[in-house]
């Protein structure tokens, strides 16, 4: 019996590093599964209204979304040097440590009294935002980055949808507490994605081709990310702080659109959040991967930065659009969030990828990508603590109008304004390479 396993595995292993096209398909799925899994133990429980609890005068749920956020936004922090000086030999057993130790936080969640399960979903959080760069870390620097990458990216949207519907599916039909909703839930998606974390494990490394087309992907110490910052600094200032924006319209969308859409019509309706989001999943997906075509680094990190100017005016007219009820409530969600991930999307799997190749830097990711989360959740975090403190009514049509219009208008501006930066300052490096 172990020899067949280790067969099989040698097998497997054998195929993906002969066939590019083997290679394509099994770790673009093992990707997407794995982090649709992850949000497995993410997600569901924002589908729980906790009505019936309060802490310190604030909202249960609010309270919820803020500890895991939290916690989340610690873990991107901590994973901008962990991520950027990983051995690649431990990412396999990285994010199954992950993984497990946020199940865990979720026993914990549904067995601690609350308001104290509260440091529950701070603990849940913690270890989760890390599992992003983990499983990165095995799609960049090939020649098929972007079509691998485009698949991961995509389960954001896919995977958020999918664990609302299944979290709002056992609270319809099994009668389960909020508390232990989550807890059951993740159980659902853990065998899945043990079965494609083991397909991932059989990744093999870029070849040499990957390498000349793409740089070779190492991790990097605390001087080589010292001097990266040195360099790219001024430009990544202005895509972080629009990223920051993107991130936070994105959070609320997903940890609040049970809110949204119950005040729109749908708060029976547990496929709406799947069935828009597999909608918007398969636009951009398309979309993203086409720039696997585009072989100059170049061209492709300029056109990424098009791509998301043009997400953004999509998501800017849709809301307008809403606005003057030209569109209904689900038309509206399904345009401006097919927008706004047209515009984020790109800083997971494009932009910084091709950002390395198009400057030939010797690095990995991981850490300028870290680094964008970092501030885009701790935007979410502020944007959250904000809404709650601050007294004014809202309903959360407005709320989620006024987020789309900011976010876009910022957005276009800082992006166009990073495009005119980098293409000087290539220039500006040419001339003195």
């Amino acid at each position: 019996m172990q020899y067949f396993k280790i067969k099989q595995t040698a097998f497997i292993h054998k195929s993906m590093r002969n066939s590019p096209l083997v290679l394509l398909l099994v770790v673009s799925i093992a990707a997407f599964v794995v982090y649709t899994g992850m949000y497995g133990f993410r997600k569901p429980f924002t589908v729980g209204l906790y009505e019936q609890w309060t802490f310190l005068g604030i909202s249960y749920k609010v309270c919820l979304v803020i500890a895991q956020v939290i916690g989340y936004m610690i873990s991107k922090f901590i994973g901008i040097r962990v991520i950027a000086s990983m051995n690649p030999k431990f990412r396999i057993l990285g994010i199954l440590v992950c993984i497990l130790s946020a199940w865990f936080a979720l026993l914990l969640f549904a067995i601690v009294p609350a308001p104290y399960n509260i440091i529950c979903m701070f603990l849940n959080g913690l270890p989760l935002g890390m599992v992003f760069g983990l499983v990165f870390g095995f799609l960049e620097g090939r020649k098929t980055t972007e079509i691998m990458g485009a698949f991961l990216a995509s389960s954001f949207i896919f995977a958020s949808g999918l664990a609302k519907t299944v979290g709002k599916w056992l609270l319809l039909n099994f009668n389960i507490h909020d508390f232990w909703m989550p807890f059951v839930a993740g159980s659902i998606f853990l065998v899945p994605l043990l079965i494609a974390l083991w397909l991932l494990s059989q990744t093999p490394v870029p070849n040499q081709s990957d390498m000349l087309l793409r740089t070779e992907r190492v991790p990097m110490n605390k001087q080589e990310r010292k001097l990266f910052v040195w360099r790219f600094g001024w430009l990544l200032v202005p895509v972080i702080i629009s990223y920051m924006f993107f991130t936070i319209v994105r959070d609320f969308s997903e940890d609040f659109a049970n809110e949204l859409w119950a005040e729109t019509g749908y708060q029976t309706n547990a496929g709406v959040f799947v069935n828009s989001s597999t909608v918007i999943t398969i636009f951009v997906l398309i979309i993203i991967a086409t720039f696997f075509s585009i072989k100059s680094n170049l061209k492709a990190f300029i056109f990424t930065h098009i791509l998301v100017i043009i997400g953004l005016l999509i998501s800017l007219g849709a809301t307008l659009l809403f606005n003057q009820h030209f569109l209904s409530p689900l038309y509206w969600m399904i345009c401006s969030s097919a927008g706004l991930y047209l515009a984020y999307l790109p800083f997971n799997c494009l932009y910084f990828e091709r950002m390395i190749s198009t400057y030939s830097v010797k690095g990995n990711v991981g850490f300028v990508m870290y680094i964008a989360d970092a501030f885009g959740y701790l935007g979410t975090v502020l944007v959250l603590l904000i809404k709650e403190f601050v007294s004014f009514q809202f309903s959360w049509v407005v709320f989620f109008s006024f987020l789309f219009t900011v976010s876009a208008i910022i957005g276009i501006i800082l992006v166009f304004i990073t495009l005119m930066g980098h293409l000087k300052f290539f220039k500006l490096s040419k001339q003195i390479l």
